[in-house]
């Protein structure tokens, strides 16, 4: 795992900022003329994401671009995971930028989910969290739905909500030291 944080300065840090991590599982493999689009569609929507007002970091793959080459959720199923100073941050990026056309789109490249496949939650400002974190959170929102460690945009929580909640900052499993 690397970190891409872009060149440009960004504004003081609050005391959380909030994790995202999605999964979308490929109804053909990446390197198939299906998917041409949405590959070529990665760099700029990720430059668009490095550049965006509140974005803090995005996962990508050690010497690589992006994370495609991830698969901790399974053999088809590629990840997006990103932190973002607010939850307002990640909202305009999701749906008042040009990426709203390629999520548009996405039912051409990915199946859909029965079970959830989009999970937030705050981490303290300035901590990376874990792949495994992100896994853990993902399942944490499946199987007992959204609480202040894992929601949703539509079931969402304010760090400070997640705080005394003890739900900002540590693992699925853990108790968060806030």
């Amino acid at each position: 795992m690397s970190d891409h944080t872009p060149a440009s300065a960004r504004p003081a840090s609050p005391r959380f900022h909030l994790a995202q991590f999605n999964v979308a599982t490929l109804r053909f493999p990446l390197g198939d003329p299906r998917m041409a689009e949405f590959v070529a569609l990665l760099e700029p929507v990720n430059a668009l994401a490095d550049a965006a007002p509140g974005f803090v970091w995005r996962l990508t793959e050690e010497g690589e671009p992006d994370a495609t080459g991830m698969r901790p959720a399974g053999d088809d199923v590629i990840i997006n995971y990103s932190v973002w100073e607010s939850a307002e941050a990640l909202w305009d990026f999701v749906y008042r930028s040009p990426h709203l056309e390629t999520m548009r789109r996405r039912r051409e490249w990915f199946g859909r989910h029965a079970d959830a496949h989009l999970v937030l939650w705050w981490v303290p400002a300035g901590r990376t969290p874990t792949v495994g974190e992100a896994l853990e959170r993902l399942a944490l929102l499946r199987d007992r739905g959204p609480s202040p460690r894992a929601f949703t945009f539509a079931s969402s929580y304010t760090a400070e909500e997640a705080a005394a909640a003890g739900a900002a900052g540590a693992g699925a499993g853990e108790t968060a030291s806030v």
